[in-house]
């Protein structure tokens, strides 16, 4: 939550008082969760072992229908549109605390990192792009903190924060469109969502190529209905399906902190659950949206199995795993929801992991389970957890911790196949170390088939700045990247970024660069900084990371700015061919991606398989590698003739295909002498075309024309896009129609 500026904020005075009861209540809590909680000791006793769901917490399922769903004018025409009034900030408690007891200072930290060492790199790459976001003066907010996420598409990044969005060309920094109000997007919507009201979150889905944005709003005084507006294509301007999902059904509470996570099945949010007037916490809680019907802009539902635990109100807060990377997870595999480590809540310390597994079909059959419970190294929380210790260059004056939480996001990557798993997560939090803020990171491994292990674990603070509020990832290569901000009383708040190889020694980082040294501080603004920042991949070359964080350019109050930076991890990065893909314009619903996953190599298994008739047999196979490419010295293929060009941006070989004959074949395209100007390699991709393989299974029979019927009147969209065998961007009977005529035909046996 956020506060707004000004007298507005008389509201608050109240909090100590609140403080101290919740500190009494949680008190008890924990002595409760010894007693109440079966697991609890065993967990303590046996940390890291895969682990049965707790008999005494069961969950509740509820499944709630969105109230209203609509398809929007494209966002660059509801600019040009009145700004619908907002609802006013809610001025309600403002991120209500987590009512659990914190441990004291006394804890040692085993896993601190004081300095650089002097064999690794003290000095990594400055910024590619360094440019300002969304300010504080034009964020239709005056509110903070600012909430800065922001993530990149294939040509486009997008920041948002409280309560605005601003669209950016990626390869230049230039602004597209905005900044514009949230709630713009949601002009004519009608409801809760034409109004309000914060903590936004936006994500880049790369398995459909498509964006989403999401904020809560609020349906009398408290955040009670999350908002989600989906893109109809990959340009982040054009039009949205616009939805609104009461949380009411859930239980008449106040809503705080959403965090949302792509997966295959399902977009997967957690959120922090309290009272109806924000003075108890009741625990943390996780959604479901069904994406599938939310990527076709059908009427959509949210299910939930209620707030998890016994007591609920030990149970820290919860973070959805949010998917990195071309690879999948393996088939069927359920979202890794990870617990906030805490010794007195219910984990006892531990990285407590729980695996949702949805089923929109028959809402009963979902599952929330306890999956594995490795220990957390101890450390210090940052401001006992709560509060506002961090100090500035402007004397007096603290920074909120947000210690009691894990920070965005849960980053998920697969460094292996679907069949056979190399699976990480990472993921950070705030503490203390050396009497100053630091940032602790992780990374987790075999996080859905088991056994999870801790691969590393590390508090960063290398001086006596402090260093909080951070996010994390891992590009394709296993390097990792954690952004933060840092402040002392020597300087003012800093944006920065420390990174590592993946072949340093494990639990360490190499070094840090700034991103934005601010030249201001934060003054009075109840003290309000975060709540959160973001660390992303870029989608196409899978090695550019961007960081987007708040700074001041002046002392003063309310008067926040954010800086957007990338950046790459290695300065001597190999050249990889990371990804390929078919693509397909169908129509006026646009282009379509079929994966093309390299690896299959030669004889699979996991080939992609081409099952749309491209007009005149045109296909047009994409090539994405790590670094920019300069030359390529031609194409050859198996089956048809092929031509290749580097993209204007030279992050992609674009090879123009023609499959005429090639239907039931096996088809290897290989480019050869592919060069960034130091390295040179020939890859090569196989993938079979199979005209009317709706499912991609390498046979043309009833189930495709089944499939096929079964979406027929439909537009392509993500889900269904296959079906559109003619491309035209509707699915109907001469779709029907090409499928049947290849009933009967297959691809032959790998080479």
């Amino acid at each position: 939550m956020k506060k707004k500026s000004g007298s507005q904020s008389a509201f608050f005075n109240p909090r100590a008082l609140i403080g101290f009861g919740l500190c009494l209540i949680g008190l008890l809590l924990v002595l409760l969760a010894y007693t109440a909680y079966p697991g609890a000791s065993a967990l303590a006793q046996r940390p890291g072992q895969q682990i049965a769901q707790q008999p005494a917490w069961q969950p509740h399922w509820v499944t709630v229908t969105d109230s209203h769903h609509d398809l929007s004018p494209p966002l660059r025409e509801l600019a040009l549109l009145p700004l619908p009034p907002s609802e006013g900030e809610h001025e309600g408690p403002i991120n209500p605390k987590i009512g659990i007891i914190r441990p004291g200072t006394d804890r040692p930290d085993p896993v601190v990192q004081h300095r650089f060492l002097s064999r690794l790199r003290v000095n990594i790459p400055g910024p590619l792009l360094n440019f300002d976001g969304v300010a504080s003066p034009n964020s239709n907010c005056g509110c903070a903190p600012p909430d800065t996420n922001g993530y990149p598409g294939l040509t486009q990044y997008v920041q948002i924060v409280n309560e605005s969005y601003q669209v950016f060309d990626k390869f230049t920094g230039a602004s597209t469109l905005g900044p514009l109000a949230i709630r713009s997007i949601w002009s004519g919507f009608g409801g809760p969502c034409a109004t309000g009201s914060g903590d936004p979150v936006v994500l880049y889905d790369k398995l459909a190529d498509r964006w989403l944005i999401s904020q809560f709003a609020v349906a009398g005084s408290v955040p009670n209905h999350q908002c989600i507006a989906i893109s109809t294509t990959r340009d982040a301007t054009g039009s949205y399906y616009r939805y609104d999902f009461s949380l009411i059904p859930f239980g008449s509470n106040f809503y705080d902190y959403p965090k949302l996570g792509t997966w295959p099945d399902a977009y997967y949010m957690a959120m922090n659950v309290f009272n109806s007037t924000g003075t108890a916490y009741l625990g943390t809680e996780p959604f479901a949206f069904d994406r599938t019907k939310m990527l076709c802009g059908l009427a959509a539902t949210v299910i939930s199995p209620g707030v998890v635990g016994i007591p609920a109100s030990n149970e820290d807060p919860l973070m959805p795993g949010d998917i990195d990377g071309p690879v999948l997870p393996p088939p069927g595999a359920p979202n890794t929801f990870l617990e906030f480590p805490d010794i007195t809540g219910n984990n006892l310390n531990t990285y407590r992991m729980w695996h949702y597994h949805v089923d929109f079909a028959v809402p009963t059959n979902s599952t929330f389970t306890q999956f594995a419970s490795p220990a957390a190294a101890s450390y210090v929380f940052l401001c006992g957890g709560f509060g506002a210790c961090v100090p500035q260059l402007l004397t007096g004056q603290f920074l909120d911790s947000l210690g009691d939480r894990l920070m965005f996001r849960l980053a998920y990557r697969n460094f292996g196949t679907p069949s056979a798993p190399n699976e990480s997560v990472v993921a950070n939090h705030s503490a203390t170390s050396g009497g100053v803020g630091a940032v602790r990171w992780f990374e987790l491994k075999n996080v859905t088939n088991g056994p999870v292990t801790v691969n590393q674990e590390s508090t960063y603070q290398p001086d006596t700045t402090w260093r909080w509020m951070g996010s994390v990832a891992m590009d394709n290569s296993g390097d990792l990247a954690v952004g933060f901000s840092a402040s002392s009383t020597t300087i003012n708040p800093q944006v920065r970024y420390a990174t590592r190889l993946s072949t340093s020694p494990p639990s360490t980082l190499d070094g840090e660069a700034h991103l934005f040294d601010g030249t201001g501080s934060q003054s009075d603004t109840s003290s309000r900084w975060g709540d959160y920042s973001a660390m992303t991949v870029d989608p196409v070359d899978d090695t550019t990371m961007w960081y987007t964080q708040e700074y001041y350019a002046t002392n003063s109050t309310f008067n926040w700015k954010t800086r957007i930076g990338s950046f790459r991890i290695n300065p001597a990065q190999p050249l990889v061919n990371v990804s390929a893909k078919s693509e397909v314009t169908q129509g006026a619903s646009g282009p379509f991606d079929i994966d093309l996953p390299l690896y299959a190599g030669a004889s699979g298994p996991g080939r992609g398989v081409e099952c749309r008739n491209a007009s005149g047999g045109s296909y047009t196979i994409l090539f994405n590698f790590t670094n920019p490419i300069t030359s390529v010295g031609g194409v050859t293929t198996t089956c048809g003739t092929a031509t290749a060009a580097i993209d204007v941006h030279q992050q992609q070989v674009i090879v123009s295909l023609n499959g005429t004959g090639c239907n039931a074949q096996y088809i290897t395209v290989q480019l050869n002498n592919v060069s960034d100007g130091t390295n040179t390699i020939s890859p090569a991709v196989t993938f079979g075309l199979l005209i009317g393989d709706t499912n991609g299974n390498g046979a043309v029979n009833a189930a495709d024309v089944a499939q096929t019927k079964s979406q027929s009147g439909m537009a392509a969209c993500p889900p269904n896009f296959r079906e559109d065998l003619n491309g035209d961007g509707v699915i109907d009977a001469s779709d029907i129609a090409l499928v049947k005529f290849n009933v009967g035909s297959s691809l032959p046996t790998p080479p």
